[in-house]
């Protein structure tokens, strides 16, 4: 939520295995019980649940940045396995404490969202007409932030227990049980379907005051859609949903109610800014703040540990860590000839830091020109130390900034988009690929739509359209574009994943990157070293709650 207060009404932060005094829980019960008399109170609780979307342990942080560095086109900075690098590199126990942390504030959404849903349940029927119609648009944005949590939870850490209301929260560790996943997909079906049956598209709100950040009918298809493609791939591998993702994409698509921005850059500017602009971005978590006090500010970590690496000039910016390193296999290969006209690299990929000023990584301050370090920069045998340290550019606060920007050396106010509608053109085309066993009329106008963009939309679409592609090429091409137009926002690990490749991926991109750099062993990629296969495809249950919930068992590879 942007320029909003926050409420969370009173609620018990009863999370799974934990539980609250009595008195605590009394106490909250009774100032609850008082509450959520009308629409606008409501609402009030309802911005809770989704602010529980900001934390440093949902997408302020983790589920942003940290827990997706590790794949063929991101990595940690440094040469060792310290601090935040043991989770970036797989090098991580079950006892990982940020393995926990998250885990706990998913089912802290989860228990919050049950939680409104009851209450409002037995609110509404005292409600005015207005405020009923009301209520019901917020009982869907409910469901839908709880399939959302509920999805990263599944994809992520696999077998999970399923706790449907507040009165599973209070059960004794010892009884609860894992679902099975298939179940907990049902379930986030279920919860989207609702959502997306009951709620308006974003441009067609009349009732809501404010739709920006807000779940619509657009973001409950798109990322129901996205649900369906990770339901059909590895590990539960449901290959019946390929259908259901394409004729849900299609609802979307058709409806004409999104598109894509016409510049790609314009994207950037929005999300580093605060603008919301509901045509392309379908999901966004939005961090406001007008100060950092360190203490439960809505700010998060984008564009400080994955942006431009920067040095701070007192009273004027803070400083960017650039923790998020590029791996430079990727930038060859995207600088493949095919690929010259693509716009969106060099707005994805930043060659340069702020220093006192903009500096090119491979320049030599007393040798190089500006042009100089450019071809140095185009030529992969050069500077290859330097090239090491390129980072991502979409979250620039430098340059994409225009407002609302805050001094802090780890903080910022930028957002976060979790769904954008380039993602579901092509979730798509490749769900059409796989159900019809190859690409279809479709298919590849989704895809082409994406890559238009991308290429700016040249008068000849001949340079940058696919065509003439089997199933196996079109599905190659699908993983390409997906790289390279969602290139650094958290979708590329669990692709990935869900493609059954991941332990493949990291093993090819070492080779590699060993081929292309001049010294054996030195090129930091130390991914490759800790990553197991059948192992790090999941997140381990957090040894706490094994310890506890004694029925659970662990994901493969990560011990009883």
């Amino acid at each position: 939520m942007k320029k909003i207060i926050y409420y969370i009404a009173m609620s018990i932060l009863c999370i799974l295995p934990f539980s609250c005094s009595l008195d605590e829980e009394a106490r909250s019960e009774m100032e609850k019980k008082n509450y959520m008399n009308n629409a606008k109170e409501a609402k009030d609780v309802l911005l809770g649940v989704y602010r529980t979307t900001i934390e440093d342990a949902a997408y302020g942080y983790h589920l942003s940045l940290l827990f997706n560095m590790g794949t063929d086109i991101s990595q940690g900075e440094g040469s060792d396995i310290t601090n935040y690098r043991i989770i970036a590199n797989n090098a991580f126990p079950t006892t990982q404490v940020e393995i926990q942390q998250t885990w706990q504030v998913l089912y802290k959404g989860i228990y919050r969202a049950n939680d409104f849903l009851e209450r409002i349940s037995r609110k509404i029927d005292n409600y005015n007409d207005t405020d009923k119609k009301l209520a019901t648009l917020y009982i869907a944005e409910a469901k839908a932030l709880r399939a959302m949590f509920y999805f990263e939870l599944v994809r992520r850490y696999g077998h999970i227990p399923l706790i449907t209301n507040t009165e599973m929260s209070y059960q004794a560790p010892t009884t609860y049980t894992q679902a099975s996943p298939d179940k907990v997909y049902e379930f986030i079906e279920d919860d989207l379907l609702y959502a997306s049956e009951v709620l308006p598209y974003a441009v067609d709100d009349q009732l809501r005051e404010s739709t920006a950040y807000r779940f619509s009918k657009g973001a409950a298809l798109g990322l129901l859609a996205k649900v369906y493609a990770t339901w059909a791939g590895y590990p539960v591998q449901n290959t019946a949903k390929w259908e259901n993702a394409a004729k849900t994409a299609r609802i979307l698509i058709e409806s004409g109610k999104h598109s894509l921005l016409r510049d790609y850059d314009k994207l950037w500017d929005n999300t580093c800014s605060g603008v919301w602009d509901p045509s392309e971005s379908l999901i966004e978590i939005s961090f406001y703040s007008p100060t950092v006090s360190g203490s439960g500010d809505p700010v998060g970590r984008i564009g400080k540990w994955n942006g431009v690496k920067t040095t701070s000039i007192a009273g004027v910016r803070g400083s960017c860590a650039g923790n998020m390193k590029v791996v430079h296999t990727f930038v060859l290969d995207w600088r493949d000839s095919k690929n010259a006209n693509d716009k969106r690299r060099d707005l994805s990929i930043a060659n340069y830091k702020y220093d006192d000023d903009y500096i090119l990584w491979v320049k030599n301050k007393d040798k190089d020109t500006e042009e100089s370090a450019k071809l140095k920069d185009q030529d992969p045998t050069q500077g290859q130390k330097e090239k090491q340290n390129y980072t991502p550019a979409k979250w620039d606060l430098i340059k994409h900034q225009k407002t609302g920007g805050i001094i802090n050396n780890d903080k910022s106010n930028a957002n976060w988009y979790f769904l954008r509608y380039a993602d579901v053109l092509l979730i798509y085309a490749e769900a059409l690929n796989e159900w019809k066993h190859g690409p279809t009329t479709e298919a590849y106008a989704a895809i082409n739509e994406v890559r238009r963009r991308g290429f700016g939309y040249p008068s000849n679409t001949g340079s940058c359209d696919l065509s003439n592609l089997n199933e196996e090429s079109f599905r190659e091409a699908i993983r390409k574009e997906r790289a390279y137009e969602l290139a650094f926002e958290g979708h590329r690990r669990m692709d990935l994943v869900r493609w059954g490749i991941y332990y493949e991926t990291i093993q090819k991109t070492n080779t590699a990157l060993a081929n292309w750099w001049d010294s054996a062993d030195t090129y930091r990629y130390l991914l490759y070293k800790y990553t197991e296969k059948n192992k790090h495809e999941l997140l381990p249950i957090p040894q706490r709650e094994k310890d506890l919930c004694i029925q659970f068992k662990q994901n493969p590879g990560w011990g009883k």
